[in-house]
């Protein structure tokens, strides 16, 4: 079985969801190759963590190798341990929050509704058209849900200690 179909479906209509509006919206997303200030040393569910993990595997050993010496040493703070140059190496594996940072993404937390972008994108727009936004409550839900899936497999229903691993704690556990 593949522990990651789940979460591999869900990268896709992400993908797909952030296209269709950096497409539409392309004149307001100042967002760019290179644009790395977003890109901090974030925590990640455990499925981001292992999908993370076997891209590092799929890597050539000598970069695979950086990449885990880059990890060891990163603070908690800092730039995230995947950028090199303004770019993330793990591109293609990269959690959810990084394929809609800057995008807006409407949340409810404390119970008020509120939309959250980059200050750098739609900075002439006094309203946003639904078709622009991502609901990140139903996002997180989801993602959460698929999360559990690969949980219960890989765990055998006992869940890890932490709900929540750091970029590099997901790229140094031996899954």
């Amino acid at each position: 079985m593949d522990l990651l179909e789940n979460y591999r479906t869900l990268v896709e209509r992400v993908d797909a969801l952030a296209g269709r509006i950096e497409e539409a919206f392309s004149d307001e997303i100042a967002c760019h190759r290179g644009c790395d200030s977003c890109c901090r040393h974030l925590s990640v569910f455990p499925v981001e963590g292992y999908a993370l993990a076997r891209a590092l595997e799929e890597m050539p050993e000598k970069a695979a190798n950086r990449l885990r010496g880059l990890a060891r040493k990163v603070a908690p703070d800092a730039p995230c341990p995947l950028l090199k140059g303004g770019e993330c190496l793990l591109y293609s594996a990269r959690p959810i929050i990084c394929r809609t940072h800057g995008l807006p993404l409407l949340t409810g937390e404390g119970g008020e509704r509120r939309i959250d972008f980059c200050p750098q994108n739609f900075t002439g727009a006094a309203s946003l058209p639904a078709e622009a936004v991502i609901n990140l409550d139903l996002l997180n839900a989801t993602l959460a849900t698929v999360n559990g899936l690969l949980v219960a497999e890989k765990y055998q229903g006992t869940p890890p200690e932490a709900p929540r691993l750091s970029l590099a704690d997901a790229l140094l556990s031996s899954w």
